[in-house]
């Protein structure tokens, strides 16, 4: 096991800080490490950062994924104490400090582990395929396909209650992804494909929320939920609280709620919904000797260590960690920079300063979530906003995340495009349809 006096003693060797992951939390963690003593990896089995708050414009044609995704070795490059390892991790030896990796191993003093979460579907994983989630590039273009592919086919489809389904769009899930999405498959319905086809009118498409809580971005104050709500359905969108999926089959999903049940037919069906901590956490908890919870995260104690394992942190959406009131803190990009930050400042420390420092404390400077065009909701401590200036403050902060200068000053130009035509010039359509049988019935 590392200790701080490693760290900071001329004397010794070099401590190696291994991060796996790429994301918010790990990159911070590594940027922080800049000045100190320590020999910095990064392992990630991707070589870019991702701004993942974005991803749903690249699944909605607003932005192409080069404008959200940063080669990480560019964001390091002047950083001498850090390299960049492209790699797929595959276990963890904690009693002899190695790293598995699927084509060999890295030792390391000490670990950070910051792999961050995939989607969930409550047991359901074979709704994978039918109701894709949107974590990864690979998720966002694979959104992107089979949202302007169900345009395509409608337009060549003489059934009118065959098209209607192809145009009925079912986001499961009211979360910030959830609505986001459904406001900018709004804008592209009634706005950007407005006038690109000839046989049938896009502003027919019927885009529906289903959401299990009794609101909308059920984790705002319901004043401001009930605002949002009024928001979306302003927009033509069909919003369905206290409504749960039972079954997700080719053509159609089944809603209930307390007293009923209903099929819904669709050929599009988005998940929002669920997410669960990266299977590494259940590796290394395995390894660790500790139990995950249903989700897969790891705990952590108030440094952010692995219970007995002071050399092993964990963060972000892979760690449950608790705020001063006892409930886990939400998988938001602040919390994962903050963690990182605090865990850099921990392997910096002085040792006499080290043995007393203080608990992690997330300091909450705000939620927010675009509903729409021009729309947004934010909460600033007990402040809140719903509307243009909430969106404008969206705007803002976001873009001011972004890594690299370059992808600022792009994607600032790409929205002012789309906000004056309301166009969305990265359409494309890739990947192949994927065949599946469908049921003989649909009905309920």
């Amino acid at each position: 096991m590392t200790s701080p006096e490693t760290i900071t003693d001329p004397a010794k060797p070099v401590p190696h800080v291994v991060i796996v992951g790429g994301g918010f939390g790990g990159l911070e963690t590594a940027k922080r490490l800049h000045q100190s003593r320590v020999r910095v990896t990064i392992v990630d089995r991707h070589n870019y950062h991702l701004f993942q708050p974005l991803l749903y414009q690249v699944a909605t044609g607003g932005l192409s994924p080069a404008n959200i995704a940063t080669p990480i070795r560019a964001i390091v490059r002047k950083q001498a104490n850090c390299e960049v390892l492209l790699a797929e991790v595959t276990g963890f030896d904690v009693a002899e400090n190695r790293l598995l990796l699927a084509d060999g191993e890295l030792r390391y003093d000490v670990l950070v582990l910051a792999a961050g979460a995939t989607h969930s579907y409550f047991g359901h994983d074979e709704w994978g395929p039918l109701a894709p989630g949107l974590k990864t590039v690979a998720d966002a273009t694979e959104i992107r396909r089979r949202v302007y592919m169900a345009f395509e086919t409608a337009e060549r489809e003489p059934d009118p209650e065959a098209r209607k389904a192809m145009l009925t769009f079912v986001i499961v899930g009211g979360g910030p992804t959830g609505v986001e999405l459904a406001g900018a498959l709004s804008e592209i319905a009634n706005h950007t494909l407005k006038q690109d086809f000839r046989h049938i009118n896009s502003q027919d498409a019927r885009i529906l929320i289903v959401e299990a809580a009794p609101h909308l971005l059920n984790h705002y104050p319901e004043e401001l939920c009930k605002r949002a709500a009024e928001k979306v359905r302003s927009m033509g969108i069909e919003v369905h609280t206290h409504t749960k999926v039972t079954e997700i089959a080719p053509g159609f999903v089944r809603l209930a709620t307390s007293d009923t049940e209903f099929v819904v037919p669709t050929e599009t069906v988005l998940w929002g919904a669920g997410v669960q901590a990266s299977p590494l956490g259940k590796k290394l908890a395995a390894a660790c000797g500790v139990e995950t919870d249903r989700a897969g995260h790891l705990p952590v104690t108030g440094q952010l260590n692995i219970v007995g394992h002071e050399n092993i942190y964990a963060i972000g959406d892979i760690a449950t960690c608790l705020d001063k009131t006892g409930k886990p803190l939400p998988g938001l990009a602040a919390v994962a920079i903050q963690q990182g930050a605090y865990v850099a400042r921990c392997l910096s420390n002085s040792p006499q300063h080290n043995r007393s420092v203080k608990p992690f404390r997330y300091k909450d400077r705000g939620t927010m979530a675009t509903i729409g065009r021009a729309a947004a909701v934010a909460q600033i401590g007990k402040r809140q906003f719903c509307g243009f200036f909430a969106w404008l403050l969206w705007l803002f902060v976001h873009l001011m995340l972004i890594v690299q200068f370059q992808n600022r000053v792009l994607i600032l130009l790409q929205w002012g495009w789309n906000y004056t035509t309301f166009n969305r010039s990265n359409r494309i359509i890739l990947g192949q349809q994927p065949t599946i049988e469908k049921p003989r019935s649909a009905s309920s």
